[in-house]
């Protein structure tokens, strides 16, 4: 799975050729607005690539969650005229997903066109992965390509579906993806650290078993970090803990000294004595009662960034505290720099951490920034994504 075997765009026949691509259109909007188009210009490689080639591109994504009806609020007509800048050509849109619309306006496209369907959400079938939708959406296209990572996680009608009626292949996003998280995991360039934050163990269980048999050093930051200390046995006063997950956690540790990886966790706070942006921010080694952990303390950045500084491979996934808040961000501050500052091919798991290290300027001096966050940890936690396994193997 982590060598991408899977036919990709190149390997097709694309000129003169109908292409439905699955992109990942789900950006933020407010009033209409789009507010972040990252995941638009991320998609251009692949859509360029085939209007170069001529082939009929029919792009098709989801946006927001509609509920599988029809509803103007999560329309993609902002994302066409978005596409249609970006590529300096118009993007037609269709009125329907796979209704006459869309039929008729696929039929009637020209080599070097490019349709954008309505929201595939629009329809509850898509989230079914339904055979007849699929099908249909299938039968607008004579190929079909997955270029959404960040969906590819999910076995829908149009991240799964059509591969079972279509020849199918991956573009460049997911391509780019899979080599750096593959390689990453595979192969990585030592010393390997991953650093993991963010509110819960549970949800990141599978990636810590995962990586607990690749990695030279795990740090644990963020609220589950006081799961782990409290099954350490140290004081976490009201901090946030998952009383169901500490002999987990315990047994995770033991596991990290049997396996020989040396794993971090918090040695100090700032403290917060009731969770809001206004709280009285305190460093303490030990959380004491009346008071929660809501960032790491400034010992943990020195630890954290000592052990980042001479890292070939760096992942990292989830906030080391309440970033969003002044005085609770220069926990993750510091390890979104002390990464940029190590020189280590740096992978950031999408969601909080893609966020985080976006509105904290580091952007740039990170390697690869994943456009998908539950896509990027199923797949650190090794499991197969049912969007690529889908594609057609080489």
């Amino acid at each position: 799975m982590n060598k991408l075997n899977k036919m990709t765009v190149e390997d097709l026949e694309v000129s003169g050729k109908k292409v439905l691509v699955r992109c990942d259109f789900n950006v933020p909007m407010s009033n209409g607005e789009i507010t972040d188009d990252k995941r638009i210009v991320e998609s251009l490689k692949t859509v360029k690539y085939l209007i170069d080639k001529d082939a009929k591109v029919i792009l098709c994504s989801h946006l927001g969650r509609p509920k599988g009806e029809f509803n103007n609020e999560f329309s993609l007509k902002a994302v066409a005229e978005r596409l249609s800048e970006l590529l300096e050509i118009k993007v037609i849109m269709t009125e329907d997903v796979v209704g006459d619309d869309a039929v008729e306006k696929a039929s009637n496209l020209k080599n070097g066109e490019v349709l954008l369907l309505e929201n595939v959400r629009f329809h509850a079938e898509e989230e079914k992965n339904d055979a007849d939708f699929a099908k249909k959406l299938a039968s607008l296209a004579e190929l079909y390509v997955n270029d959404a990572f960040g969906t590819s996680h999910r076995a829908h009608a149009s991240t799964a579906g059509v591969a079972d009626y279509l020849p199918s292949a991956v573009g460049y996003l997911i391509q780019k993806e899979i080599n750096f998280m593959g390689k990453a995991l595979e192969d990585p360039k030592r010393p390997f650290v991953a650093i993991l934050g963010g509110a819960k163990v549970s949800d990141k269980i599978g990636v810590i078993n995962n990586l607990l048999t690749k990695v030279d050093k795990l740090l644990i930051g963020g609220a589950m970090g006081y799961t782990f200390l409290k099954a350490e046995g140290v004081p976490v006063g009201n901090s946030r803990v998952e009383e169901d997950r500490l002999e987990e956690a315990k047994k995770m540790l033991s596991d990290a000294k049997a396996a020989g990886v040396e794993m971090l966790i918090p040695v100090d706070s700032v403290c917060g004595n009731k969770f809001s942006e206004d709280s009285e921010a305190v460093v303490y080694d030990e959380v004491p009662d009346g008071w929660m952990g809501l960032d790491i303390g400034p010992k943990t950045v020195e630890l954290f960034s000592e052990a980042i500084k001479n890292a070939g491979t760096v992942v990292w996934n989830g906030p080391m505290g309440v970033f969003e808040w002044a005085n609770f961000a220069n926990g993750t501050k510091e390890v979104a720099k002390a990464i940029a500052e190590s020189g280590a091919i740096s992978i950031i798991g999408g969601g909080d951490s893609a966020a985080a290290v976006e509105q904290l300027g580091f952007a740039e001096k990170m390697s690869h920034i994943s456009t998908g966050g539950g896509a990027s940890l199923e797949f650190l936690e090794g499991i197969e994504l049912p969007g690529i396994a889908a594609i057609n193997d080489k």
